[in-house]
């Protein structure tokens, strides 16, 4: 399994969810500010966008972080970060597990940009409304999925982790616990302390 990653992006959940899968995996950095290493051409094909993180497994070429993270949970149940398909909650955990990329990604856009928000227009409602949902969904669980963590608790937990790094987490008691059990977790700062500038 080849991991392509650049420190500082969104690249570090990849790094995140491979150390709780607890599988040997091989990194490859390609600059992405500078352009070093992205005229290789396995990271071409493996990223047709030029972004990371991307990841080939044989013949499997992915390029989107939810998707990577959803490849390595099935990929390894024994590491416990997915959710069954015979689970009646499998697709409760793939709507969680996309929520990042498809709400939160957006309204943090919005926020950093200083967009007016647009609740009835905007795909992923507005930034206080993305709070609001996760808010709800963590209430009284220590994971979105409840006692377990999973997959998508690396997606969530990633982005909750940039918002409170940005100083764009509310005043949210819910949220600042699950950001701070994140960052307990062995593999988050195993992620964090490969994803250090490099000099």
């Amino acid at each position: 399994m080849k991991f392509y990653w650049c420190e500082q992006t969104r690249a570090f959940r990849i790094t995140w969810i491979l150390e709780e899968a607890g599988q040997p995996y091989e990194r490859i950095r390609v600059d992405i500010r500078t352009g070093d290493n992205k005229d290789d051409p396995d990271f071409e094909a493996a990223s047709p966008m030029g972004k990371v993180p991307a990841l080939t497994d044989g013949p499997v070429k992915l390029w989107d972080s939810g998707a990577i993270c959803l490849y390595v949970a099935d990929k390894y149940p024994e590491a416990g970060l997915t959710v069954d398909a015979a689970d009646s909650q499998r697709f409760e955990f793939i709507q969680w597990l996309m929520f990042t990329n498809s709400v939160i990604e957006p309204a943090m856009v919005e926020k950093f940009m200083n967009v007016p928000a647009k609740q009835e227009s905007y795909g992923h409602g507005s930034f206080d409304s993305m709070i609001g949902v996760l808010e709800q969904g963590l209430s009284g669980k220590t994971w979105i999925m409840g006692e377990r963590f999973t997959a998508a608790d690396v997606l969530l937990g990633s982005s909750v982790h940039v918002l409170e790094k940005f100083g764009l987490l509310p005043d949210s008691a819910t949220l600042q616990d699950y950001v701070a059990r994140c960052r307990a977790r062995p593999a988050l700062q195993t992620a964090l302390s490969l994803d250090e500038p490099q000099t």
